[in-house]
């Protein structure tokens, strides 16, 4: 069976510009994109039609919790696994009504996206995005992201060796580490080093011996450099990550997540709300976040698309607002949309089937009444229409 979906402006995420007047077909056995063009489109044996509207592909973020509280305010590590495991639902079922199609986790209480990944590989989790499960982070005792259930406590290599094994036994695709402090944990700074490089290329080297991907938190320095001689794939917010660091990461391909509403959101909504001094670390890195993460852009560095959903005011319905911020970087809208559709998709292995709408690829995608190349705003909107594999979810 077949379905083509015309009258529409495309933009399929590879390029810098939209198609007008354009059709695509989708196999709706496979989920797969099987033609392509302009016009009047062939015969098939459903037609849709989009009345002018825009499609562009879903996004993919790779930095979400779907366990954390956005609300709560205090984090998400008292819930019992049953509450978490419902509001991971929910959570990943926002997500997808957003418009995001594909999410890796970075950090997840109870290994419970490990689990829910379980069940949507059985058919059992209706309307949610494509998942990359981490379970639970790597931290040192007392370190960012130390709470209960939440966390792999481990203080040296042979103990980071272990759980990372541990983690792939238990049904983990990907790895969080943490290599400095944070914003929200009381007890430490964006420049503190956490992790050390020994324990950090342990858990690259058992990582990528099965072929897997390590994410390292990691803010300020020394702890990004130590992240980079680590090895790892990615990293994550380095809002004070230096020229000398980028030359290293474009050197070595290592992506960087900028997570800029995480930061932003804090000073904007938490004051009077957050203790002072969690507001206060955000509102001091915020300019110069801009500051570094403009220069890496400009030097060359491969950015991608996540938001560390599920920290505080930042819910999991505001990636849209993600790109918005990434034109205070440099970025064209076309470019912040390629954080998603080609960069997230290569970090993560899976662009030969996800993240741009090219023939061959999973038709996932979302329909928008405005040109999201004529400004970011036009992919919050709410009431959006969003596809997965050519089948209509929200």
């Amino acid at each position: 069976m077949t379905k083509t979906f015309y009258n529409c402006t495309l933009f399929d995420g590879a390029t810098d510009h939209s198609t007008p007047d354009a059709w695509f077909t989708v196999d709706t056995t496979t989920g797969r994109l099987t033609a392509r063009g302009t016009g009047q489109p062939g015969p098939a044996d459903e037609q849709v039609d989009f009345h002018g509207q825009y499609v562009m592909p879903g996004f993919i973020n790779v930095h979400t919790h779907i366990t954390s509280n956005p609300d709560s305010f205090s984090g998400s590590f008292g819930a019992s696994e049953t509450e978490s495991a419902v509001f991971g639902y929910e959570n990943l079922q926002k997500l997808l009504k957003s418009g995001v199609t594909y999410i890796r986790q970075c950090g997840s209480t109870y290994d419970v996206d490990i689990k829910l990944k379980r069940l949507q590989r059985d058919g059992k989790l209706p309307r949610t995005p494509h998942i990359m499960a981490s379970g639970r982070a790597f931290s040192m005792t007392g370190g960012h992201g130390d709470g209960r259930n939440a966390a792999y406590l481990v203080d040296s290599p042979d103990e980071m060796r272990k759980a990372v094994r541990q983690a792939f036994k238990a049904g983990a695709e990907c790895i969080k580490v943490m290599a400095t402090g944070g914003v929200m944990t009381p007890n430490d700074f964006m420049e503190d080093p956490q992790l050390s490089v020994p324990e950090m290329t342990v858990a690259v080297e058992e990582a990528h011996h099965k072929r897997r991907l390590v994410a390292a938190h990691a803010e300020g320095n020394p702890g990004i450099q130590n992240a980079l001689d680590a090895g790892v794939d990615s990293i994550e917010h380095g809002f004070y990550v230096n020229e000398k660091e980028a030359y290293q990461m474009i050197e070595q391909g290592t992506y960087l997540t900028p997570t800029l509403i995480a930061e932003w959101v804090l000073p904007e909504k938490g004051r009077g709300i957050l203790p002072d001094w969690e507001v206060k670390k955000a509102a001091d890195a915020i300019d110069d976040t801009y500051h570094n993460l403009k220069r890496a852009f400009e030097i060359g560095v491969k950015f991608t698309c996540g938001t560390d959903a599920g920290t505080p005011f930042n819910g999991f319905d505001r990636t849209p607002d993600e790109f918005g911020l990434l034109t205070k970087v440099g970025m064209t809208p076309a470019q912040a949309y390629q954080c998603s559709s080609i960069n997230s998709a290569m970090l993560l292995g899976v662009s030969a089937d996800y993240g741009t709408l090219e023939v061959g690829k999973y038709a996932d995608f979302q329909v928008l009444t405005g040109d999201p190349l004529a400004d970011t705003a036009a992919v919050t909107q709410a009431d959006k229409a969003v596809y997965l594999s050519g089948r209509q979810q929200f």
